[in-house]
């Protein structure tokens, strides 16, 4: 399988997203794609794109923002889908109309080359936590906005603001080990949580006037599916399915019927709605 030219630090990042866990990402499209809605709404919604521009739309998996942000600005504008993992970017590429303004690259977006002071917006959901070194990532992300170009993206808030990630593992822990604890700043979903964190990488990569939305939302584990669904999408993504991944049977038949006790106060008829909370960062290029 393909993987891109990458910077040495994310690696590992390279690795597990061209591996089966992005395939299952990939697998999951549809489903991902209703879930996060709600957030990828939020991001449309704050990057106010006109029709003409051009856009980057980082860790764009598979595509659902960048199909979103080209409709926003057709039939002039154009949009640069860029993401490491080849699985997700072959669904991106299958999903796209032909007649919508997009293109898709698999890419580090480290160190890619990108066209100098050639876009207008920076903009992603969610993909943006995953650089080893996020001010080297930004900094060369930056190189490719123009000087009036604008950044808009969506990553999570503390742990303990989204019960949608950690009540469903917080039931999962009471049969099966801890999977190896996460430094606040190492890669990966929560990141970006620190609002002052956030602020020092995007001051230290250039960009200016930088600010930070928190926005509470409820998140339909089931997606119209019911308990079953909200259980089942637990295991088939996600922290979830990594802390039960090799574990013997009756540890995960435990697990599961405990994650589906936690769930069970959250349904209301065919949605699970599990509070979560993010942050629409915006700053500007210069």
């Amino acid at each position: 399988m393909d993987a891109p030219v990458s910077h040495d630090q994310n690696a590992d990042q390279v690795a597990y997203w061209n591996g089966p866990a992005g395939q299952r990402w990939a697998d999951r499209q549809a489903a991902q794609d209703v879930l996060l809605k709600p957030v990828a709404d939020l991001v449309v919604d704050r990057a106010k794109l006109q029709p003409g521009e051009r856009v980057i739309d980082v860790g764009c998996g598979s595509g659902a923002t960048s199909l979103a942000f080209a409709r926003e600005v057709a039939p002039s504008g154009r949009v640069l889908g860029v993401d490491v993992s080849e699985p997700m970017l072959a669904r991106a590429r299958q999903a796209a109309p032909k007649d919508l303004p997009v293109d898709f690259v698999l890419a580090d977006a480290t160190v890619y080359p990108f066209e100098p002071a050639s876009f207008d917006v920076l903009a992603s959901r969610f993909g943006v936590m995953f650089f080893a070194d996020p001010v080297l990532s930004f900094a060369n992300l930056r190189k490719a906005l123009k000087p009036s170009g604008r950044l808009v993206f969506a990553c999570w808030r503390e742990p303990r603001e989204n019960p949608f990630f950690m009540a469903p593992l917080a039931a999962a822990y009471k049969h099966v080990p801890k999977l190896p604890q996460q430094g606040p700043e190492d890669p990966g979903p929560f990141a970006f949580a620190s609002e002052a964190r956030v602020r020092h990488i995007l001051g230290e990569a250039g960009f200016t006037g930088v600010g930070m939305e928190a926005c509470p939302l409820l998140l339909d584990a089931a997606i119209g599916r019911g308990l079953d669904g909200a259980v089942q999408g637990t295991l088939e993504i996600g922290p979830v399915s990594r802390a039960l991944d090799g574990q013997p049977e009756h540890l995960r038949t435990a697990a599961v019927n405990a994650i589906r006790e936690a769930l069970t106060p959250f349904a209301k008829g065919d949605a699970v709605l599990l509070p979560a909370s993010v942050w629409i960062v915006t700053a500007k290029a210069s």
